[in-house]
C-alpha cells in the first residue's frame, strides 16, 4: 500500500461558489473557522503534503500555510481542472482530493483508498456510499472527488480534457476504477448553500 508520504492531498476551492451565493466556498466561516480549514485538519494527518486548489483570494488560502495551485486551465473549468493541475505539480506519486466544504470526511480516507488502490491495481480509487432516494429506496451514490489516484494517469487525464470534456467520471473509460464503499454516507456531506451552512453550524458535532 502506499506510504502516506507518497500522498499529497489536494482541496478542491476552485469554484465560483455559485449556490451559496458567489462567495467563496472554503472561507465562509464554519465552528468558528473557515470551511477548508476543517477539511485540512481531517485530511493533513493522513498525507505526506497538503496543497490547495483556488482560483480567487489565493492569499488568504496561502495564509493557511500550505500551497496553493490556481487552475492551469483557464475558466474555472471545475474539479477535473483542478485534478489536472494537482497531477501536474504535486511532488509524490499519488494524489488524494476532497472539496473545500466537506468537512466530515472520513480520518480513514486516504488508508481505505489506498488499500483498495494497490489490491486491485488501479490507477484511481473513489468512494461511494449506499443512501436512500427521495421513495426510500437504496441506492449506490459515487463521491468522485474523494478519489485517491496515480500521478502516472496524468496524460489520460490531460487528453480528456483536451478534447473538452468535463465531466468527473468521463475519463474512467481510459484508466482502471475501483470503488470504495464506506458505510457513514455523513461523512461525505457536503456545503453548498448558506442555508446548509447554517443547518449543519447549528447541528450537534
Amino acid at each position: 500500500m502506499p506510504f502516506r508520504e507518497q500522498i499529497t492531498g489536494l482541496i478542491l476551492a476552485g469554484g465560483r461558489g455559485s449556490r451559496m451565493g458567489h462567495v467563496d466556498k472554503g472561507l465562509q466561516p464554519f465552528r468558528g473557522r473557515p470551511m477548508a480549514a476543517h477539511v485540512i485538519e481531517r485530511l493533513a494527518p493522513q498525507v505526506g503534503a497538503i496543497a490547495i486548489n483556488a482560483n480567487q483570494n489565493l492569499d488568504q488560502y496561502a495564509a493557511f500555510g500550505v500551497p496553493v495551485w490556481p487552475d492551469d486551465l483557464q475558466g474555472f473549468e471545475g474539479p477535473m481542472a483542478g485534478l489536472e493541475t494537482g497531477l501536474r505539480r504535486c511532488a509524490t506519486d499519488y494524489l488524494v482530493t476532497a472539496p473545500c466544504d466537506s468537512p466530515f470526511l472520513p480520518a480513514d480516507l486516504v488508508e481505505r483508498l489506498a488499500a483498495a488502490l494497490e489490491a486491485n491495481g488501479a490507477d484511481l480509487a473513489l468512494a461511494e456510499t449506499e443512501e436512500a432516494d427521495d421513495s426510500g429506496e437504496m441506492r449506490v451514490q459515487p463521491h468522485p472527488v474523494f478519489a485517491l489516484v496515480k500521478t502516472s494517469a496524468l496524460p489520460h487525464l490531460a487528453n480528456f480534457l483536451a478534447t473538452g470534456g468535463r465531466r468527473m467520471d468521463g475519463w474512467y473509460g481510459a484508466i482502471k476504477v475501483v470503488r470504495v464503499r464506506f458505510d457513514d454516507a455523513s461523512a461525505f456531506r457536503n456545503i453548498n448553500t448558506l442555508r446548509e451552512l447554517q443547518q449543519f453550524e447549528n447541528e450537534q458535532e
